[in-house]
């Protein structure tokens, strides 16, 4: 099993080549809002079916056979989407405006929404750095693109499956999905790297490496202040100001990306190059769990905590680092000395600084934190690696001169099985447990 990832390079079309894609895209979201319309009427989301309603009509639009079937999957796939984010009532209630909003009309897509290609209409040249690709005006051909060197040799070697045609602010994109093989996983962390997220620092390990600590300050200062004075603007009603407002705000995104790029992929190299594993916090949720001042709470909700800790999983599968998740509760709060282990919230004094008013251990916060999580990984990992006693064996009766079955041989740890036992090795507050 492989690791799914997207590669997106950059095309180089000709004015008349750029036309006949624009043309395809606009052709293709139109055909996509009929079907979405015909679906939302006669209350038909499953792809089969739908293809029954719309196939023919799409065909005599004048779309070939397998963009019309891309059409048809991709409006299926958007309906699905929605209902899944009803199930799991990311939409609010039954009654909610945001849920109502969604279910009362047909969902629709911009005539420069990205549309997918299959080896069928879309060919590939690594040597010569063109494509090939479908388009109402024909198949066009030698169309150049290029990329990052990293990125043209992982399509070269891995690439398979679809690829995603994208327009955005005036530049064309492919979108490619690469299978890449995952590295053996490493069954005997040496150790574990302990990452605590938070809002001082991005991320800090235990090793005591703190990431992006004053200078994401200065960033998140300054990025605040400019989208202070354009929302000023936009609520004057200047129409420049909100499109300013939409451009910073992908830029500060793409710089949050870049970030997080660099940050897993350096604490997953440390991690590979020592035979260490990686402890992160499970985060889930902590937008409704935790309390923030006025002030935070723009910093919460500009940065992608949960991209973060995407990037560190799928880095460490590449690599073969086992990475656990452990349970996130008072590692703030609590002394990481064995001998002591308080739990206080007096033990915080202020928002950067830990004093353990048991012991008198001091230092930053979020490298005590940090320390915490490692030992929670320990234990959890020596809780599914310890050697227990095997339940008492009941031989079966022995036909033709046989013994019984031998007991089942016990199976190797994983990162998964470890998860599971953290929670409840995490309230025994031990360092390790007893034998």
């Amino acid at each position: 099993m492989g690791v799914k990832l997207v590669v997106r390079v950059k095309l180089l079309p000709t004015p008349e080549q750029a036309d006949a894609l624009t043309a395809t895209l606009h052709a293709c979201n139109a055909a996509a809002n009929r079907v979405s319309a015909t679906a939302y009427e006669h209350k038909v989301f499953s792809r089969a079916r739908l293809q029954k309603l719309v196939y023919a009509e799409l065909k005599a639009s004048g779309l070939s056979a397998q963009p019309a079937l891309h059409v048809i999957r991709k409006t299926a796939d958007a309906y699905t989407t929605l209902h899944a984010q009803i199930d799991a009532g990311l939409l609010g209630g039954e009654n909610s405006k945001r849920r109502r909003k969604a279910t009362a009309k047909p969902i629709t897509f911009r005539p420069d929404a990205a549309h997918p290609f299959d080896d069928r209409c879309l060919s590939w040249r690594y040597d010569a750095r063109t494509v090939s690709i479908w388009t109402t005006a024909g198949r066009l051909k030698a169309i150049a693109f290029t990329g990052s060197p990293s990125h043209l040799k992982t399509l070269a070697e891995h690439r398979a499956g679809e690829s995603d045609l994208v327009h955005q602010d005036g530049t064309w994109f492919l979108a490619a999905t690469c299978d890449i093989p995952e590295a053996p996983l490493n069954p005997a962390p040496a150790d574990w790297i302990g990452v605590d997220r938070g809002i001082e620092n991005l991320a800090t390990t235990s090793d005591g490496n703190n990431y992006q600590g004053k200078a994401l300050k200065r960033y998140r200062r300054a990025m605040a202040r400019a989208r202070a004075g354009l929302q000023a603007k936009k609520a004057a009603g200047s129409r420049s100001a909100a499109r300013r407002l939409a451009r910073r705000s992908a830029r500060e995104a793409r710089h949050a990306t870049h970030e997080n790029h660099k940050i897993s992929k350096q604490i997953v190299a440390d991690a590979q190059r020592t035979g260490r594993g990686i402890a992160v916090e499970q985060l889930d949720g902590i937008r409704d769990r935790v309390r923030l001042r006025r002030h935070q709470r723009a910093t919460l909700s500009h940065w992608s905590f949960h991209q973060l800790g995407t990037f560190l999983e799928y880095k460490a599968r590449r690599a073969g680092v086992p990475l656990l998740h452990v349970d996130p509760a008072y590692t703030s709060q609590r002394c990481p000395t064995p001998w002591c282990g308080h739990v206080s919230r007096q033990n915080r004094p202020t928002r950067g600084t830990f004093r353990c008013v048991a012991c008198g251990l001091a230092g930053p916060a979020d490298d005590i934190a940090a320390v915490n999580v490692r030992q929670r990984a320990r234990t959890a990992w020596a809780f599914v690696t310890m050697p227990g006693p095997h339940p008492p064996h009941q031989p079966t009766r022995a036909r033709h001169g046989e013994k019984g079955d031998a007991p089942p041989a016990r199976q190797p740890a994983t990162p998964e099985s470890a998860t599971r036992c953290e929670h409840r090795a995490s309230k025994l507050g031990r360092s390790r447990p007893r034998r």
